[in-house]
């Protein structure tokens, strides 16, 4: 292979306990906690939607350490979002909901930065909102799980604090699509990869953060991720 420009360094999210977990694409379910969808002007049980995130979106925070991520530019109005990650081993197309757990390598706790007032402006133009979602340092994630230790996760607390104060609090049990579901409506418009990641979205709560600020979310049987802006 002759290439003609060094190739960029490989994305990797740390495992717990050692090890690193190599990143291929970043899928994002929008809207997938009812009360979510009703704080952002929408309600029932839609189909589900994707976005995307680049891999190198990825800001990795190793296990007992305080991820640092920077204000990004163009934006007033950063917000949080807690997020269930679920990351692929077995890749596939098609894959039923009764055989997405074999397809799972593990859980992380993980964050969907996004740019409000950016995102807002191009829903109100009709535009793609990609400039809100996919930018620099948009996806801090926490140590990955194996599912061999951790089992399916289903179930179970999902909470997000800023500076101490409780912003978002919901449970895994109240996911629109659960993540078997997710994973089988997924990889029938892609076919999943070895080293997807899918954030599977966010409980209502989501709000903004200014520089200083200290992020933490937790996930039951995950432990913690915190994130500070600078």
């Amino acid at each position: 292979m002759n290439l003609v420009i060094a190739p960029p360094a490989p994305v990797t999210v740390p495992v717990a306990g050692g090890g690193l977990f190599p990143v291929h694409r970043i899928y994002c379910v929008g809207r997938n906690y009812a009360e979510h969808a009703q704080e952002m002007g929408f309600t029932g049980r839609e189909p589900p939607f994707f976005f995307l995130k680049p891999a190198d979106a990825v800001l990795p925070v190793a296990e007992g350490q305080v991820g640092e991520m920077a204000y990004p530019p163009l934006t007033a109005n950063l917000h949080h979002e807690i997020e269930l990650v679920v990351a692929i081993a077995v890749g596939g197309r098609d894959i039923p909901a009764a055989e997405a757990a074999r397809h799972i390598w593990g859980y992380a706790v993980g964050l969907d930065m996004t740019r409000r007032d950016l995102q807002n402006e191009m829903k109100k133009l009709g535009r793609p909102w990609c400039i809100g979602k996919a930018f620099d340092e948009s996806a801090p994630i926490g140590p990955l799980h194996p599912i061999a230790q951790t089992g399916e996760l289903t179930e179970g607390a999902i909470t997000l604090s800023v500076n101490g104060t409780p912003r978002q609090t919901g449970d895994l049990r109240e996911l629109i699509w659960n993540v078997a579901e997710t994973i089988e409506t997924l990889s029938r418009a892609w076919t999943l990869q070895p080293g997807d990641l899918i954030f599977t979205g966010t409980p209502a709560g989501v709000g903004a953060v200014v520089a200083g600020d200290l992020i933490e979310g937790r996930i039951a049987g995950l432990g913690s991720l915190q994130v500070r802006i600078k």
